[in-house]
């Protein structure tokens, strides 16, 4: 084990992968069995059909969540502390594994880096998970890109032909809106001169001339769905009901209405299986879909939750951004979705975060951090604590059994453990110090025994609404129960939205999906801590059909990222003469 003090990331999983098991090693230890592992290099995918047939009558493992608190700009380490639970609870002996998303290319390349964890508790092979993968989300752009191909060319025909001409070619006129096109073209690195664009220059063979706009590949529909759908004959369902834009007359034109939908879902055949990955002590990691966390639901799928589950005696799966906006969905759609019940969550936060909420200076990325972060000041983490606990209320509201994780820092002082221990506890809640970036599996036996312990309690799950309940209640709830405020008001335009929605039953079955900030429970991410006497404003309300979400919108949510002045890419580089990568992180 290398000292992640003194190695870089990539360092340590080109360490680690030296002794990293055979995809055929893997299949003998992971029980599969013949045709249940397909190959494609280190990182084979699993056949989900399969696989949940033959094991269909096996009871599920323990389900384990990882949230976080609202995080500094520079994140919680969710993913670290995903992996190194999974490394301390293979420390005790379990048979234990996880789902992970899949990362984007947009924050590998720009100033994020990539979601592999950090230090001892890393997924690998790094170079293949951070670049590709087994090509989930090239398929995706693929299947995406081609109903904005049948789009544009079905607008061009519609306005060069006649009817008659149009039948000749056995088409029906769908009347698009030129204006009111819903969709846009999407490509996996954050972009922003593409946010944008002109379409259709030059003459009327060279497409219907249109304003039209990219977004990153992850904020994809069709990911939303792979995050979601159960099974095959599910996303393929769902491809035919996205929409595509709508017509003069204000109704969806769908995949299906452009005839496309079965091809994208040909495209999309293979991403059902989960990639089988690992942590650097090797153990089995299943990486599938990367859903954005605002617009979408942000998890891992479904699938492979189900999958992992029956594996493994505990499941680690994550959810992206804080608890008041991962672990909502995580407990209010994707567990009412997929039917499963987790047994715990845990809570993670970190000193600088409290300290943060405390009032402390303004945390800015690819900045050294402020001298109030490295220094112990028990004033400051005392009354941070407050947006700790706020947290935990919610996972508790929920009947989850929680666990706050204390993602450890050098410049931690005992002190300052010792004060959020004890406010955890008098909460009721258990809380664990983890060293996972820097000891691996060693540094988090004590998380790992909390959640041992956690899974031996009872659960007592319950949705904090029920699905029938109108779509303004809905977000009412949400935002005096998760976030906090006296109430909510609606911009005309959104609040016209959500009548219509409410009294057309197509859409009584259609998850919400709130969009907001993840640096504060508010809309508004330069408030911290757990502000008072605040309303959420609701500007609009989006919806995607097949992923089957309305959206309702607090804020301006950009679809395309931008790429900094200092991005990753600058770093990273080849080995010409072992082909060997270097520089991710």
């Amino acid at each position: 084990m290398l000292d992640p003090t003194q190695f870089k990331d990539w360092q340590i999983a080109e360490e680690a992968e030296k002794t990293m098991l055979s995809p055929e090693q893997w299949q003998e230890k992971l029980g599969l069995e013949k045709g249940e592992m397909i190959p494609f290099g280190k990182t084979p995918k699993l056949d989900f059909i399969k696989i949940m047939d033959r094991l269909k009558d096996r009871p599920d493992g323990n389900f384990v969540e990882v949230t976080a608190i609202t995080p500094t700009p520079l994140g919680e380490g969710k993913s670290t502390t995903s992996l190194g639970l999974i490394e301390g609870l293979g420390k005790r002996g379990m048979n234990v594994g996880g789902c992970l998303r899949q990362p984007s290319g947009g924050p590998t390349m720009n100033v994020k880096g990539t979601a592999a964890g950090g230090g001892n508790a890393l997924l690998i092979p790094m170079t293949e998970f951070s670049l590709g993968l087994t090509g989930d989300i090239n398929d995706i752009m693929n299947a995406h890109n081609l109903a904005m191909v049948a789009l544009n060319a079905r607008m061009q025909h519609e306005a060069n032909y006649s009817d008659a001409e149009l039948a000749k070619r056995n088409l029906k006129r769908l009347d698009i809106d030129p204006k009111n096109v819903e969709m846009g073209w999407i490509i996996d690195f954050c972009a922003q001169g593409l946010r944008n664009i002109m379409i259709g220059l030059g003459g009327k063979k060279d497409g219907f001339t249109m304003q039209s706009k990219f977004g990153i590949a992850v904020s994809s529909e069709l990911m939303a769905i792979l995050a979601v759908a159960r099974d095959l004959k599910d996303l393929r369902e769902r491809i035919a009901d996205m929409i595509v834009a709508y017509d003069k007359y204000g109704n969806p034109v769908t995949t299906a209405d452009l005839e496309v939908d079965g091809a994208m879902a040909a495209f999309m055949r293979n991403t059902i299986n989960p990639t089988l990955c690992y942590t650097v002590e090797h153990q089995p990691v299943l990486v599938h879909a990367g859903p954005f966390a605002n617009i979408a639901i942000g998890q891992s799928s479904i699938i492979g939750d189900r999958v992992g589950l029956k594996m493994f005696d505990y499941h680690i799966t994550e959810s992206g951004f804080a608890a008041d906006i991962g672990f909502e969905k995580f407990w209010n759609v994707k567990c009412r979705l997929s039917g499963l019940t987790p047994n715990v969550s845990v809570l993670v936060c970190t000193v600088r975060a409290l300290k943060m909420h405390g009032g402390g200076p303004t945390v800015v990325p690819g900045r050294p951090l402020p001298e109030a972060y490295t220094k112990q000041d028990l004033g400051l983490v005392e009354k941070g604590l407050e947006n700790l606990l706020h947290h935990l209320k919610n996972v508790k509201k929920s009947g989850i059994n929680p666990v706050v994780c204390i993602n450890s820092f050098a410049t931690d002082t005992k002190e300052e453990v010792a004060l959020i221990k004890r406010a955890v506890e008098q909460a009721g809640g258990r809380c664990a110090v983890s060293e996972h970036w820097r000891y691996g599996g060693d540094g988090a036996l004590e998380l790992a025994d909390a959640v041992i312990d956690a899974c031996k309690d009872p659960v007592n799950f319950k949705c904090l609404y029920p699905i029938e309940m109108p779509l303004r209640q809905r977000v009412e709830i949400v935002a005096k129960e998760v976030y906090g405020a006296d109430g909510v008001d609606w911009a005309p335009e959104a609040e016209a939205k959500a009548k219509r929605f409410e009294s057309d039953p197509k859409y009584a079955d259609f998850q919400t999906m709130m969009v907001k900030t993840h640096l504060s429970l508010t809309h508004d991410p330069t408030l911290k801590g757990v502000p008072k006497n605040w309303r959420l404003p609701i500007r609009d309300v989006l919806v995607y059909g097949g992923a089957k979400f309305l959206c309702p919108m607090a804020g301006t949510i950009s679809l395309m990222p931008g790429t900094g002045s200092d991005p990753a890419f600058r770093r990273i580089d080849i080995d010409v003469n072992t082909g060997k990568v270097s520089g991710l992180f």
